[in-house]
């Protein structure tokens, strides 16, 4: 989602200039590429992400008290929806675009895995340390002026419930350089070896009825997904005639109504979500389909607009603006609720004539409030320059322990995690924090802080 590279010199993907040259597999790619088709999608599917959690905001006063649900849950009529707006496949598909094409120019550079990794870490981490720090202070606080412990609570569990993708995002991130290199050996096997491991997952969880077991999905999953991205990367979608893609996403949505009509699969893509199912690597190879046959209409918009720019400035932010779109709603209710408190003005039922009035001016307003969190936060996430690295220092960049890297990876991961389960708690959030610094800052680095810092022997 944050991947930031170079300004590309044309629209073409970096397929077409593979075909032209002639290079083989092995070499190509080896400087920075980027196509507009691939950065605007990431733009739109953020803000379908930000509009479809506003939607399941739901706020109304009851007898006793306030009530803050999903606004849409339970509702029979939004699992078709769903397979509109459950739009993560194309968003881990463009990850895998962007995360291929970044590693791989990284790599020409003489970076290590080590080196990528290290770098994905900082830029995913930073904006969540500043999350989980004023977040947990902010409910601390409502807290102890007054609010009770229930809807502290629900706001908690609400702001969490988004973080599942940056833990999964974290994961799969720290097994770029791996999965590339799976990808460059064997790229019809990789993705099939995984495909055979999503099917097992589920039929093992549905045959015992352990959902525990379908957690494994959720690397499974989302590297089957990310693997899709590289193919697009290699121009290997390209290649597909327009009747082929069109089939592709005819028969991927065929698949679908008969798994999840005739087969054990619910209708709704966001339970799918939890855990993953084959069905989202079905619909993300419908999505990615559809996605491919509107790329050169995205170019061609994205020119004649001239919009390249705005679409960078949120590129650059786009992992604050997720990470903060819920803190910025929850915020937004406590507000209305002071409102209603102060004024008495009532609250629209959720999905009354009234409510879905109202819907345009609080996306409009929502959108509104966010932006100047985006503005102000997005610094934690942007790039930094790199500083120049001695020569003395590259043999022991290239040496960094694999085991710290790897540790960080799971550090920066089990942070999330621990507020997903726990909520953001006082305890949570400080155990949470204390594994995302260790993620920031890198156990190989804090080695060496802690052997410099004892004492010299007499």
């Amino acid at each position: 989602m944050t991947d930031t590279l170079a300004r590309p010199s044309g629209t073409r993907g970096p397929g077409s200039d593979h075909r032209a040259s002639g290079r083989p597999a092995s070499t190509r790619t080896t400087r920075p590429a980027r196509d507009v088709s691939i950065d605007a999608i990431r733009v739109v599917l953020l803000a379908a992400v930000f509009a479809l959690h506003a939607m399941m905001v739901g706020v109304s006063v009851g007898p006793e008290g306030p009530i803050l649900e999903n606004a849409l849950d339970g509702q029979g009529w939004f699992g078709p929806v769903t397979w509109v707006v459950q739009i993560m496949p194309l968003f881990f598909i463009a990850g895998g675009f962007s995360s291929i094409t970044h590693w791989r120019s990284m790599r020409a550079r003489g970076s290590s895995p080590a080196d990528y990794v290290r770098a994905r870490l900082e830029r995913l981490v930073r904006p969540a340390v500043a999350l989980v720090v004023i977040v947990a202070v902010g409910l601390v606080t409502l807290s102890l002026v007054g609010v009770p412990a229930e809807v502290v609570a629900t706001a908690g569990f609400r702001i969490g419930q988004p973080l599942w993708f940056l833990a999964v995002y974290i994961g799969v991130s720290a097994l770029v350089p791996l999965m590339v290199r799976a990808h460059e050996r064997a790229r019809v096997l990789t993705p099939l070896a995984l495909l055979g491991g999503v099917v097992a997952v589920d039929v093992v969880r549905l045959g015992t009825g352990i959902e525990a077991i379908g957690f494994a999905n959720l690397l499974l999953v989302w590297l089957l997904v990310q693997q899709l991205g590289f193919h697009v990367a290699d121009g290997g979608v390209d290649r597909l005639a327009r009747r082929t893609l069109w089939l592709i996403a005819a028969a991927s949505l065929a698949l679908l109504v008969v798994l999840t009509t005739a087969g054990p699969y619910p209708v709704d893509m966001l339970e799918n979500l939890n855990p993953p199912t084959v069905c989202l690597v079905v619909l993300g190879t419908a999505q990615l389909a559809l996605f491919q046959l509107a790329r050169p209409a995205i170019r061609a918009w994205v020119e004649r607009a001239d919009a390249s720019r705005l679409i960078s400035a949120i590129g650059e932010r786009a992992m604050t603006v997720y990470l903060w779109h819920m803190p910025v709603l929850i915020a937004l209710v406590a507000l209305l609720l002071v409102v209603n408190s102060v004024t008495g003005i009532a609250l629209p039922e959720p999905l009354s004539h009234e409510w879905w009035a109202s819907r345009p001016l609080w996306l409009c307003f929502a959108a509104v409030a966010l932006l100047p969190i985006a503005l102000g936060f997005g610094r934690f996430e942007r790039s930094r320059r790199p500083r120049a690295v001695p020569a003395a220092e590259v043999g022991a960049r290239h040496r960094r322990s694999v085991a710290g890297t790897v540790i960080d990876a799971i550090a920066g991961a089990g942070g999330v995690v621990v507020l997903l389960v726990a909520g953001f708690g006082p305890v949570a959030a400080v155990v949470a924090l204390a594994l995302l610094v260790v993620a920031l800052l890198g156990t190989d680095r804090l080695r060496r802080l802690a052997v410099a810092r004892q004492p010299l022997p007499r």
